[in-house]
């Protein structure tokens, strides 16, 4: 394996074991939304998580100890994580397709309006407007952590990655407090379908994200990252930056343009 420049993934269970989990997790929240019984997606979600926790560790142990992250394979994990992002915003593109062809032709159904009639929408200016500050804030400082890492300055780069995970940590329980606050829910006819399942989404990978840069700062705390070679890192900024341009969209087009 280490005579060629190219990466051979080893054998790994992880895989199986994280589709097995994430397709009980969806089974789960079928059950905690048609039963209310939540036990299940409970379980799934926590066996996710370890999953995940094990199988960033081995791909960690891939790059710093065993030295398989060459620049050749280097390349081929940029064009993957390129190719996992478009893959992501075609997943957007289809609820905002959804939320689009139903508010530019309401049927009889939803009152021929748009809100819906009986609808008492988010005010855009109160905490989703909040949240986009939160949000793009964030963007800013793992900006700035990228170039303190590109400049050998961990001291800034670690103070930096930890005000992402927090201003991202303040962004998830705003988001929590409106659904909790929502006067309509998910089956308040097709704007309620649409909204809660957008942002949902969008939620849950900021949640990932949330993960995801809390693993890099472990590896940048292990000085794990030099000034080149820090993919890992590049990884997750990138993902970071797809999720807020997704949260711009979600706030022009579904919070302020939608109400």
């Amino acid at each position: 394996m280490n005579n060629q420049p190219f990466h051979l993934v080893e054998m790994s269970p992880w895989p199986l074991i994280m589709g097995t989990s994430v397709t009980t997790m969806i089974m789960g929240i079928l059950m905690w939304f048609h039963l209310f019984k939540s036990l299940l997606f409970a379980t799934s979600f926590l066996t996710s998580l370890i999953i995940a926790f094990l199988w960033w560790k081995d791909i960690s142990r891939e790059s710093t100890l065993q030295g398989l992250h060459t620049p050749m394979v280097m390349i081929g994990l940029r064009w993957g994580m390129i190719l996992f992002i478009s893959s992501e915003i075609l997943f957007f593109t289809s609820f905002f397709w959804a939320f689009f062809h139903s508010s530019l032709s309401p049927n009889i159904d939803m009152g021929m309006m748009w809100p819906p009639k009986n609808i008492l929408t988010l005010n855009p200016t109160q905490v989703p407007l909040l949240n986009t500050i939160i949000l793009l804030s964030s963007g800013a400082s793992i900006t700035w952590a990228h170039h303190s890492i590109l400049t050998s300055n961990y001291n800034e780069s670690t103070i930096s990655i930890l005000m992402t995970i927090v201003l991202g940590v303040i962004f998830t329980l705003l988001q929590a407090f409106e659904y909790f606050e929502s006067s309509f829910s998910i089956s308040d006819s097709i704007y309620g379908s649409t909204f809660f399942v957008s942002t949902g989404f969008h939620g849950i990978h900021v949640i990932i994200g949330t993960m995801f840069i809390m693993h890099t700062t472990n590896r940048l705390m292990n000085m794990n990252f030099s000034s080149n070679h820090h993919f890992g890192f590049e990884a997750a900024s990138w993902y970071w930056h797809f999720v807020d341009v997704v949260w711009l969209f979600l706030f022009i087009m579904i919070y302020w343009w939608g109400s």
